[in-house]
């Protein structure tokens, strides 16, 4: 758990699947989401609450994947992040996605706190040791860019079709463990 800029940044526990999946929905219903997400609202509405409960039991265990937090002083999540370990790439590797922070907390630091939080746990892996942290990013979203870019993340010449568009792209950006 960790404290900075009035978040307590922690993972997601078990029990607390109802509250990640209202996170989840107020993300996708954002009007970023058509650029931010490769899920629709109407895909996370959709599913069913047994999907909710296992992702929240898996992060609680955090042994390939992770849901990060920020809780506020009042209790209330105010964004969250995902890390998803993989090994059948290159190297293994994490996979930031689900990065989202409510708009009332936007400009706090918490999206930064968040990506710290991913990538200190992604180096802490020790089976496997993760070599670097991807992720991928809209070509209509160059604040998200960015964003990533100032947290070291650098992009990899890489692209793919949005899933939700095949006229658009994403570009990969990743962060190479020192």
């Amino acid at each position: 758990m960790l404290k900075g800029m009035g978040y307590v940044i922690r993972p997601v526990k078990a029990d607390e699947w109802e509250r990640l999946k209202e996170l989840r929905l107020a993300a996708l219903a954002d009007p970023v989401a058509r650029v931010a997400f490769n899920e629709t609202f109407e895909d996370g509405v959709g599913r069913p609450d047994e999907l909710w409960r296992q992702r929240a039991a898996m992060s609680a265990v955090g042994r390939t994947v992770v849901t990060f937090i920020g809780e506020a002083v009042d209790g209330g999540w105010a964004g969250m992040v995902v890390a998803l370990v993989e090994t059948a790439e290159e190297v293994p590797q994490t996979h930031v996605v689900g990065v989202y922070v409510r708009p009332e907390h936007r400009g706090t630091g918490l999206a930064g706190e968040l990506l710290r939080a991913a990538i200190g746990w992604s180096w802490g892996r020790t089976e496997p040791v993760v070599e670097r942290v991807r992720l991928w990013v809209h070509e209509e979203n160059p604040r998200a860019e960015a964003f990533y870019r100032g947290l070291g993340f650098t992009a990899t010449g890489r692209t793919m079709a949005d899933p939700k568009d095949p006229e658009a792209r994403e570009r990969e950006m990743a962060l190479r463990r020192a």
